[in-house]
């Protein structure tokens, strides 16, 4: 009798600690690209309850694709049971940087992740479709992507993070095929300002985008992230800069996102 009254309780924690985040791998379609792309979309428990809910765009970094955050931080589904948002993981093959190429016209990642797939997302899913509702953040090359894409799209995003982010591309000349997409950095300097997120703050607008960043003290993208602060500093642009131990690897970015959700949720939850 014992034993089955302890199954019970067994039982009963199982079910308070467990989530039921729903996993979808929505086929997306480029018009701008003329290709289909795919992106995990992370639904909370309470999706079906007819309400709308935020969005938050999470990045991966090169060499990854759309599935990476889901396989490698399965936790993300409890945070979105935990802040009762949804989580798009698009794919921004390998080494995109999710920029629109000035050399290869069929290189469009700006337009597919800031237009084509927001307006997939906010068609397909009961979403709140205005920036309000929406946030963007990554790891690395889609810590760079999430701020550099909120900076140009301040009408579509209202809330923007970066973890381990490479937000100044510049020091990396030779880096992630990024002189194919934009040339060499020693022959156009200005198109690698024109990319890079720490020489684009003077487009944010005041009080149009929450910004929240953060970078490992053993990263490699370290001191741009430092310097990125430095520069809003000067600039009197609010954000939060968080650094801790830390390096360039899965063990930071899963215990990053934990952060990144509360600003996100924050953002979200805010009154006018």
């Amino acid at each position: 009798m014992k034993n089955c009254y302890l199954i019970a309780i067994c039982l009963f924690l199982f079910t308070k600690i467990s989530y039921a985040a729903e996993v979808d791998t929505a086929l997306t379609y480029s018009k701008s690209m003329k290709k289909n792309i795919k992106a995990v979309v992370v639904k909370p428990d309470s999706y079906k309850t007819g309400k709308s809910f935020p969005v938050v765009y999470l990045l991966h970094g090169a060499g990854g694709d759309y599935s990476g955050w889901v396989k490698s931080v399965p936790e993300i589904k409890k945070l979105v049971d935990q802040y009762q948002f949804i989580i798009v993981c698009p794919d921004g093959n390998v080494t995109s940087w999710y920029f629109d190429s000035p050399v290869d016209p069929e290189w469009k990642y700006e337009t597919y992740v800031a237009k084509e797939l927001v307006g997939y997302i906010d068609e397909h899913y009961k979403t709140i479709a205005e920036k309000k509702g929406r946030a963007i953040t990554g790891l690395s090359m889609g810590g760079h992507g999430a701020l550099y894409l909120a900076i140009k799209h301040q009408d579509v995003y209202g809330a923007a993070g970066s973890m381990s982010g490479g937000v100044d591309i510049k020091p990396f000349p030779n880096g992630w095929n990024i002189p194919k997409r934009l040339g060499p950095e020693d022959e156009f300097p200005e198109r690698w300002k024109e990319h890079s997120v720490i020489d684009l703050i003077y487009l944010i607008k005041p009080k149009s985008l929450a910004i929240a960043f953060e970078c490992g003290t053993d990263d490699f993208f370290y001191k741009v992230n430092v310097r990125l602060h430095d520069e809003l500093l000067y600039h009197n642009i609010p954000h939060d800069f968080t650094t801790r131990p830390g390096a360039h690897n899965w063990e930071y970015w899963a215990n990053a996102i934990k952060y990144q959700s509360v600003f996100m949720n924050n953002f979200f939850t805010q009154k006018p």
